[in-house]
C-alpha cells in the first residue's frame, strides 16, 4: 500500500508544459498537502486483473484495461495477472488538486513495492511523466508528479532540455508556520477534468499565441517573485502576489473561472478579509486557496456565501510505502 499526497501550487503553474519551457524555461513553486491518494495492490486468486477506484473492472489481460494510466503502467511494468489493485482517496478527482498526478505516482510506487524494488522519488516523477505525458500524450504539466513524489514545498526549474531541477523551499520554521496559519481552502462544489483547458494552452502555445505567452511569462515570474517574498519570511506581501496571479490567470484561458468562482472570491475579499487568493488547477472548478491574518472572520464568510472549507496541512513526506507484502 503507498500513500502519495495531492498538492497546492503557489505560482508558475502552466510553465510546466513542454510547450512552454522547452522554448522558455518553466519554473513553479508547489506544496504537498496532508490529503491522499491510497493505492493497494494484492496478488489474486482469481484470474485476471480486478480493478477497483471510482468504477470497478475486470480485464483478462492488461491490454483490455478501460482506464488509462492503470493500462499503461501495467503494460510498461508487464505485471502478471492475477492482480487486484485498489484505489480510494481523501478528494474527489477534478478539483485542481492534481489526483491524476498523484494516482499515478502512487500506482507506479506501489508497482516497484510489490515487485520489491526500490525507488527514488525522482525515479517516481519521470516514470509517471513518461506515462502520463509521453505514451498517453496528455496535455500536462510535470508538477504534479514532482510533487508528489517528493512532497514538501518544492522549486521545480524546468529546462529546455527537458531535466527537472527541484529545490526544497528554504523558509525558517516559523515563517512555515505563519504560512500554513495564513492559507484556508475553500471547495467551490463542482468538479472538472482540466484536460481540454490545458489542451488549449498547449495549442495556444504552439501557436505563439501573444497573449497566452505574455500570461505565462508573467505566472514564471511571479512564482519566481513568491519563492523570494517566502524565503525572506514577507508575508505581508504574499497574498498581494496571489491577487495579482488570480487576476492574470483568469484571464489567460477561456473557461478558467466562472460566475460562481468570481462571486465567492468576490466574498473572500470584500467580507472574508482575504488579502489574495487562486483557484487551485484548472477548469473553473475545485478549490480557492485563500490568504488572510483572520482565519475567523473568512471563515464566517464563505460559509455564509455555501463553501465549504476544508483543512489541511502540508506533508513533507512525499509517496511513501506504508505496508509491504513479507
Amino acid at each position: 500500500m503507498t500513500r502519495t499526497p495531492l498538492r497546492i501550487s503557489f505560482g508558475g503553474g502552466g510553465t510546466d508544459l513542454p510547450s512552454y519551457y522547452r522554448e522558455f524555461g518553466g519554473f513553479v513553486i508547489s506544496a504537498a498537502i496532508n490529503k491522499y491518494v491510497y493505492i493497494t495492490i494484492n496478488k489474486g486468486f482469481l484470474p485476471g486483473y480486478f480493478l477497483r477506484y471510482s468504477e470497478m473492472e475486470h480485464a483478462e489481460k492488461y491490454q483490455d484495461i478501460l482506464h488509462p494510466l492503470l493500462r499503461e503502467t501495467l503494460k510498461l511494468h508487464e505485471a502478471p495477472s492475477p492482480l487486484e489493485i485498489v484505489s480510494i482517496a481523501d478528494v474527489p478527482a477534478g478539483t485542481g488538486l492534481g489526483s491524476s498526478g498523484s494516482f499515478l505516482v502512487g500506482l507506479v510506487h506501489a508497482l516497484h513495492a510489490y515487485e520489491r524494488k526500490r525507488v527514488t522519488a525522482e525515479m517516481l516523477a519521470q516514470e509517471a511523466v513518461e506515462i502520463e505525458m509521453s505514451r498517453l500524450n496528455e496535455p500536462v504539466g510535470k508538477q504534479d508528479q514532482y510533487i508528489a513524489a517528493y512532497g514538501g514545498l518544492l522549486c521545480q526549474e524546468y529546462r529546455q532540455d527537458d531535466s527537472v531541477d527541484v529545490t526544497t523551499l528554504s523558509v525558517s520554521e516559523t515563517t512555515l508556520r505563519e504560512l500554513r496559519d495564513s492559507l484556508m481552502l475553500f471547495f467551490v462544489g463542482q468538479t472538472r477534468k482540466a484536460s481540454a483547458l490545458l489542451d488549449d494552452q498547449r495549442k495556444r502555445s504552439e501557436q505563439r499565441d501573444k497573449a497566452m505567452l505574455e500570461g505565462l511569462h508573467f505566472v514564471k515570474q511571479l512564482g519566481e517573485e513568491i519563492r523570494r517574498v517566502l524565503e525572506s519570511g514577507a508575508l505581508n506581501e504574499f497574498g498581494r502576489l496571489m491577487h495579482e496571479h488570480w487576476l492574470r490567470k483568469r484571464g489567460r484561458s477561456r473557461g478558467m473561472t466562472n460566475d460562481r468562482v468570481d462571486a465567492l472570491y468576490e466574498v473572500a475579499r470584500n467580507h472574508g478579509g482575504a488579502t489574495g487568493g487562486k483557484l487551485v488547477g484548472a477548469g473553473g472548478s475545485g478549490f480557492l486557496l485563500l490568504h488572510t491574518a483572520d482565519r475567523k472572520r473568512l471563515r464566517g464568510a464563505m460559509t455564509q456565501a455555501g463553501a465549504k472549507e476544508m483543512e489541511f496541512d502540508f506533508d513533507f513526506d512525499g509517496s511513501v510505502v506504508m505496508m509491504r507484502n513479507t
